[in-house]
């Protein structure tokens, strides 16, 4: 698999993280109460800052050879 490939796939993970962490986020808001609320938040949270940094990665890394 050629580095561009891989990179392209790690992008795809990094959106897909951004896509979960707005429906956790919705539903923490909106739809949960309690501690469940508490935790989709955090779990929500944690899946932007990964997501963030994924992209981060990716858009720094520079483009590749092929």
């Amino acid at each position: 698999m050629s580095p561009s490939l891989l990179k392209m796939y790690v992008s795809f993970f990094g959106m897909g993280f951004m896509i979960l962490s707005l429906f956790a986020i919705y539903l923490s808001r909106f739809k949960f109460n309690g501690i469940l609320k508490i935790i989709t938040a955090i779990i929500a949270y944690l899946f932007m800052i990964l997501a963030g940094l994924i992209i981060f990665f990716v858009v720094f890394s520079g483009p590749t050879s092929e």
